[in-house]
């Protein structure tokens, strides 16, 4: 997956081009802090198509993991074996993350095996995600990789270095970031409208 911010993006924020050695280290930042806003989120944010996943619904509902919902390509019963029939017909997906299985027939019929009961797991195949990734997830983004890009020292915590008979602070307050990405809980609330979101589908496997 594409990495949520851009060189670009960092340079407009620093209002510099990075030096050689920032720029040695940047790739590596820029996909950390990608990885650990999509780890928060559990969103992708960019943009997919043909995603497929397996649900098991909340009444006769199911609810899209990954937003935002731009396409459902279709809609297919799973049965207990791991069987799938042929793309169901009849579903209606609301636009947004929804689809409402209270129509839902097969395209032909349902196995012996099934009748009296409809199937409890559904493998869905769909589009989802920013066409461009959205400027708050991007400054997040860049915050965290210029935390860590103009950290003062690659040792996490320190405030002061002593060099021979010199001792000199390194930075006032925290100390330093350090060489690896984190996410603050001010991270964290910045990211707060695209994180998780607590619903009843349950995810069977992703695909």
């Amino acid at each position: 997956m594409p990495d949520l911010a851009s060189v670009a993006d960092l340079e407009a924020r620093l209002g510099r081009a990075l030096t050689p050695e920032e720029s040695a280290r940047v790739t590596a930042l820029l996909a950390d802090a990608s990885a650990l806003i999509r780890d928060y989120t559990r969103q992708e944010l960019t943009a997919a198509s043909g995603d497929t996943i397996v649900l098991r619904p909340v009444g006769v509902t199911l609810r899209l993991p990954q937003r935002p919902v731009t396409a459902v390509t279709s809609v297919s019963a799973v049965g207990p074996d791991g069987q799938t029939l042929g793309a169901l017909t009849g579903w209606v997906w609301d636009a947004r993350d929804k689809i409402d299985l209270s129509c839902a027939t097969p395209s032909g019929s349902w196995p012996a095996s099934w009748r009296g009961h409809r199937p409890d797991t559904y493998r869905v195949v769909y589009d989802h995600g920013y066409a461009t990734v959205p400027p708050g997830v991007v400054a997040a983004c860049c915050t965290m990789v210029l935390r860590t890009l103009l950290s003062p020292s690659m040792t996490p915590g320190m405030v002061a270095e002593r060099i021979g008979a010199y001792n000199y602070q390194l930075q006032q307050g925290m100390g330093a970031v350090g060489a690896t990405v984190v996410m603050t809980a001010a991270d964290e609330r910045a990211l707060a409208r695209w994180g998780p979101r607590r619903y009843g589908t349950i995810q069977v496997e992703a695909g």
